[in-house]
Formats: C-alpha cells, structure tokens, sequence
C-alpha cells in the first residue's frame, strides 16, 4: 500500500533495577513488637507500560535480600519517575511501610549507579539502576518486503516458471518465459461471504491445483470467508500432498453439522476455561474469542492448536502460494466505511503497511511500548485469529444469543434482518435423503437449544466472565480487541507516498470521478491511527469492501495479474457484479496505486458472465491485469464439465439452481449449516465456472509474460531516498531514518 504516514523508528530507554536489599525494616515499635515484618518492595513508573512490579516476600526478615531485577523501557521524551514502595505482607491486606521516589532523567546513559534510599526514620533500601538505549526493536520499521517473504519469491518463481512451462505446453516460445525476470507474479483472490464463499472457494481451488494454475500463483489471498477454507487447506496435516478433493469431502462432513450444537453446555464450558484463562493473564477478551472458537470447533477440531507461524511448513521450499490474511482496524467510534487501516496476516509476518510497521506472528496480542515487547503472551491459535478475520459468524450468533446493536446497523446487519429460520439451520439439511454423519447429535442440539430459551443461560455466564454489559450491545464488544502494538511510537504524516507509485502512476481527473460511488466511503482513510490508545479494535475486513485487494496491491509485490472471485451478496442473481471491484479501484486510485479502469457499462454491452477481464491501458506501467469471477450459474445448468453436456434429468435438475434469487436458498451469507446436496452444489459450481474460463486464465499468463520481455519492470531496481521530494522530517535526538526505506524494492 502506497503511504503517506510513517512510523518513525524511535530509540526508548531501558531502564534496568535490581532491587538488592534492605537494612532496619520497621512496622514502628508497637508493630514490631506484635509481629516480626514481611517485606516486599513495588516499583511503579506512572509513564511505563507494565508500570508496575514487585519483589516476592520474605518472611519474618528485618534485613532482607532479595537481588531480583526488573525491566523498564521508557519514552525519553517524558520526565520518568521511579516510585519505591516498601510493603509489608499479610494475610488479610498488605500494609505500606513508606516510600520514595527517585527522578530517572538523572540518570546518565550506560551508567550503572547503586542508590540508597530512606524510608522513614530508619529503613533504607538499596537498589541497583542501568539506563541504557533500547535498540532490541521487536517492531521492523519498513515499507520493504521482509528476508523470508523476499527469500520466498525468489524460490517460488523457479517453482511457478516450471509450472507455467507445464501449463501453457507446446506454446510459442514467446509466449513463455526464458529467464525468472520474465516469471509474472499472480495472485489468487477470494472475497468474504460466510461459508457461501468458503464452499465457494473451496470448489475454485480444487479446479485451480488440478489444472495447474496453482502451480503458477505466488500468492493466496483471502478475506473473511475465504481465509476460513484458505485456514482449513494450510493447517490440514496432509496439504499439499494431499490436494483440495480429499480434504474438501472432510469439509463437507464439517458444515453438514447444525452450529447450535456448539452452544451445548458441554462446549461452553470449555469455552468459559479458555477465556478465563486468557484474560486472567492480562490479554482483552471479547465476543470474537468465543466466536473463534466456534468457528475452529466447527472447522478444525482436530487442529485447535495450529498456530499461523506453523504454517511456515507448508511454504518452506515455495512448495505452495504464499497465503495471504486480512483484518481492520477500526475506531469504535467512525464507520468502517470511511475509517479502517487494513492488517495484513502471513505465516512470516503480521503488520500494517499503511505505517510499515510488523511483526512476527508469535508477539501479534503482545503488549509492545515504542516498538519493544514489554509482555509477551503465548501465540494466538488460528481459530483465535479466523473469528477475527471473519465476523459474519460473531454477528449470527450474537443474534442466536438475543444480543441487541445499539451502536448502529451496518451492511452485513442489515441483511441479517432478513434471516429466516432455515438460513441459519438449512432447511434441506432436514430433508436431505443423503445419510449424514452426525445427524442423532443434530437433532438432540436443535432440542436442547429450543428448551433452553434462546440460550439465555449462555448470556449468564457470559456475563459473569464479562463485568462490561456493553459487551452485549456495542460494536466495540463484538469487534476483536488486541494490545496495540503501536503504542508510544511517533508518527510522521509528512512522509509522501511511496515513490514507486509517484515515479510509475498518476490518476486522471477522469478516474478520480468514476470511481467514486458514495462520497463518505472511504473518507477517512487517511487518518491515523491513534498512537496512545492501549488496545485496538479488529473486525472482519468484508466491512469496509469484500475483496482483500489492499494485500496484493502493496508495490513491493509487484502482483502483474489478479484472479479474484467474488462471492460477494447480490439482490438478484441477474445484478451487476461489479460493487465491490469498483470499491476496490476507489481505494486504489486513493492511495495512488495502478488499478485497471473498472468500466461498469460492461454489463450492458456483454451482459451476465462467469468472469470479466479488466487490463491496465495503454501506456500504463506496473498496473495489473484483474480476471474478475463472479458468482453466477450460467453454463453449470448445460453442463457438467466444460464441453460435456448434461444428459440425465437428475443430472439436469440438480444443477438447475439459483443463487441470490430463490427466497429459500441455503446460501445465504448467514447460514452456517450445508446439506451435502447445498455443499456439491456450490463446490461443483465454482469448480465448473474455474474450469470454464481455463483459457481466459491462460491468455492472460501469456500476455503478462510477453509485457515483461517487452518492458523489463523498473520495480526490479532499488530506489533510493533521493528520488523522494524533500520534505520537513519531524526528528529528535532520539530518532534515527526509517529504517530500510533506501532498500524497498519489488
């Protein structure tokens, strides 16, 4: 993403105290002669984060050693103060033998100095202090690719070379690469839509690994229900070996289950252990933990415990795409639409390039203070962070749990207004002739559920587990809350965009005005995030535009072709399927990156089709091509594969279905349960329309190849900081450049 703010990578303070000893402790002499002290001593800096520690007790000690050691890390810029308190242990409330305090600025850098300290008349405790400058960042500062991502790419276009070759066999040799520069980058796109888009995705990435054009993408991208399949292939033990087919019937099995079951008691009770768990340690906990939960359980039972930077397994040789994650992050308080910083989550890395700020996996949730982890937790599982990625699952069952929103509708409630019983257990599921794995457990779930009385005993608990009643009827209580690991940095809004884009695109007047569909969209995206706040709010990124777009538009990867489908909710299945592209080149054309001319009026001239295929104009570098598929059963009623047609009347009336047109349709974004008959249907589909446009897909590879022999990308050069216009750079003693920003390259 092309940005114009920039974290600036400042230098904190290590502040390092090692509470040594204390000589004449004293309760005074009446309470000295009632019992003999337990002292403990408390540190605490008002401005710190972790502001507070402790040594332990010892017992019936007056001169007590304890040589215990305690880390700080400090903004320089704030006047810091260490608070001494000494601390007498008892049974039923500790008592304060006195304090003191002592004025950190003067301290000087690498020095070590041993103070003493007098508390009362008679006690002094002597403690050991270090200031140092903090350079152990956990934070990287960057708008460049990270090593492994970049160790990736070059292993991954040796990979998508030969599958190319394969792909496109007995082509000109002018339609094939020669050397890895001529190797396109391709990204694989899904959109959200509950599991109307994971079964969707499912059947287009079987039709994708079959044919071979899997083999030739370098990334997956994938947004809320999409990152729900994408999270079921990459933590699958089996994958890729074991390819989509197989591990595609075991999800069939999956989503056959009615999800109320997972609301039985003997699930919440794991549920309420987990989260007691988690926030007694000191992490926020919300409604999209236990919608995380339910997801997984439904999903990946078997595979709770899957961590994201686990999947690194599975891309280690480039052996598989790169997949690709997204969340927002939102202000409780603006609209998604015109307020998000999109997050982007890899197996490497997690961060926002709006600010070029990241991590690895395993301190996302961390506390961080001025890019420094100052509490590390345990890595969050996958399901953890699929409930983030995905909300329409929170949203259905905060209805399920009589939740009210009074912090305002949105787009996905309000088509959650128009649910029907059967969207949320599938009708058919009860009428499917098909023998069904599980279904005695379905069937006990639906009565249990009924005699519980919308589940008003799960709402008890909850709330005992959540002192905050807004919990139940705010935005903020169903978004996902996470330690900000952006607090205490500062940032620089005078930065311009990133020169790649300023050397390589300019927008028209033209664009600008066509692209625009509601003038509040999008209309803050340009603000910041707030630097001060504690914790920030993730939601499911299909709240802003459902297509993960801001991921593979980053210039550094340098993407030449997008093959997106989108499974995006449409009133009718006759309707133009261009809203959410068209969102997408707002926001692209609004930070400045090369984006194909969306042209709404195709519809009219070639009407209703499986893809549309948009290509960047004359003269238009760096831009790339987008083969945009959308949901539509055109071809699939005439057809079981592509040239075989349909002979048999059952084979014909079970391919003879509407999407968004039938008011009993069981693909409603907000139904969590699929007959086997609802599964084949939209897996086959999706399959078949994949398949269908397989030329498409291939001429689109080929004349990607032949723009990169005839115009090498200038992206494969580095640039450096003076191609930047100069600006004023907010500096001070503390800050150093931005770190690796003379290196950002393709």
């Amino acid at each position: 993403m092309a940005s114009n703010i920039i974290v600036e990578q400042q230098f904190s303070h290590k502040f390092t105290v090692t509470v040594v000893r204390a000589e004449n402790v004293t309760k005074g002499a009446l309470g000295d002669l009632l019992d003999t002290p337990d002292p403990y001593v408390e540190l605490f800096i008002r401005t710190a984060p972790e502001s507070r520690k402790k040594t332990k007790h010892i017992d019936n000690d007056i001169n007590p050693r304890w040589n215990e050691t305690f880390n700080f890390i400090l903004d320089p810029n704030q006047q810091n103060v260490l608070e001494i308190t000494l601390m007498d242990a008892n049974y039923v409330m500790d008592e304060t033998l006195g304090t003191a305090s002592f004025n950190i600025t003067k301290l000087k850098l690498g020095q070590k100095k041993m103070e003493t300290f007098l508390i009362g008349k008679a006690t002094k405790v002597h403690l050991e202090m270090t200031l140092e400058i903090c350079t152990n960042l956990d934070l990287r500062f960057s708008l460049a690719l990270c090593d492994k991502e970049k160790q990736f790419r070059q292993t991954r276009r040796e990979r998508v070379m030969l599958g190319i070759k394969k792909l496109l066999d007995m082509e000109k040799p002018r339609f094939l690469p020669s050397s890895p520069e001529e190797v396109p980058v391709i990204a694989i796109a899904g959109s959200g839509g509950g599991f109307r888009a994971m079964v969707g995705f499912s059947g287009v990435m079987k039709a994708l690994f079959e044919s071979g054009v899997l083999d030739c993408a370098t990334y997956i991208a994938g947004l809320s229900g999409s990152t729900w399949y994408m999270s079921t292939l990459y933590s699958h033990p089996d994958f890729p070996n074991k390819g989509p087919k197989d591990i595609n019937k075991e999800l069939m099995i999956r989503v056959s289950s009615n999800p109320l079951r997972l609301l039985l008691p003997q699930h919440i009770t794991n549920y309420i252990q987990a989260l007691w768990t988690k926030k007694a340690s000191g992490q926020p906990v919300t409604f999209t933990d236990i919608f995380g939960m339910l997801i997984g359980e439904t999903l990946i039972p078997a595979r709770m415990d899957t961590k994201l930077s686990e999947i690194q397994e599975k891309i280690n040789q480039s052996q598989s795409p790169l997949p690709l994650f997204t969340c927002l992050h939102v202000k409780p308080d603006v609209s998604e639409l015109m307020f998000a910083d999109w997050v982007e989550f890899s197996p490497y890395e997690i961060g926002m390039a709006k600010y070029g700020t990241f991590m690895t996996p395993d301190l996302f949730g961390s506390k961080f203070f001025m890019g420094t982890v100052v509490k590390k937790y345990k890595e969050n599982p996958l399901h953890f962070l699929m409930g983030v990625w995905g909300s329409a699952f929170s949203i259905l069952f905060n209805r399920v749990l009589g939740v009210k929103d009074t912090a305002g509708g949105s787009t996905m409630e309000e088509e959650l207004e128009q649910i029907k019983p059967q969207h949320i257990v599938g009708e058919d599921c009860l009428d499917d002739d098909e023998p069904r794995k599980g279904g005695t457990e379905n069937q006990e779930a639906e009565e249990e559920f009924h005699r519980t009385a919308q589940a008003s005993w799960v709402q008890r608990m909850f709330t005992s587990l959540f002192s905050d009643s807004a919990l139940f009827n705010t935005r903020e209580g169903r978004a996902g809350k996470v330690h900000n690991f952006m607090l205490g940095l500062n940032l620089n809004t005078n930065i311009p965009f990133s020169p790649v884009n300023e050397v390589s695109y300019h927008a028209t007047p033209e664009d600008e005005v066509d692209a625009v569909t509601d003038p509040d969209e999008f209309d803050r995206i340009y603000e910041p995030l707030d630097v001060k706040s504690k914790k920030i709010h993730v939601v499911d990124s299909g709240l802003t535009y459902n297509l993960p777009y801001p991921l593979i538009l980053r210039p550094q990867r340098g993407v030449d072709l997008i093959i997106s489908f989108d499974f995006s909710a449409r009133p009718s299945d006759s309707s133009p399927p261009f809203k959410e592209l068209l969102l997408a080149e707002k926001w692209a054309r609004m930070n400045k990156l090369p984006f194909p001319k969306i042209d709404p009026k195709v519809f009219d001239r070639e009407g209703l089709k499986e893809c549309y295929v948009f290509k960047p104009r004359k003269g238009e570098k760096n831009c790339p091509t987008v083969i945009h598929f959308v949901l539509v059963n055109i071809n699939f009623r005439q057809f079981k594969a592509p040239g075989v047609p349909r002979e048999t009347e059952m084979d014909k009336e079970l391919a003879d279905f509407d999407i968004f047109d039938d008011p009993e349709s069981p693909f409603s974004t907000f139904n969590f349960q699929y007959s086997n008959k609802a599964f084949t249907q939209l897996h086959d589909l999706m399959e078949f329309n994949t398949l269908n446009n397989l030329e498409v897909i291939k001429e689109a590879i080929k004349d990607c190849i032949v723009s990169r022999k005839e115009n090498p990308s200038s992206l494969s050069r580095p640039f450096s900081l003076s191609e930047i216009p100069k600006k004023s750079l907010k500096r001070d003693s503390h800050s150093k450049p931005l770190n690796n920003l003379e290196k950002d390259q393709q």
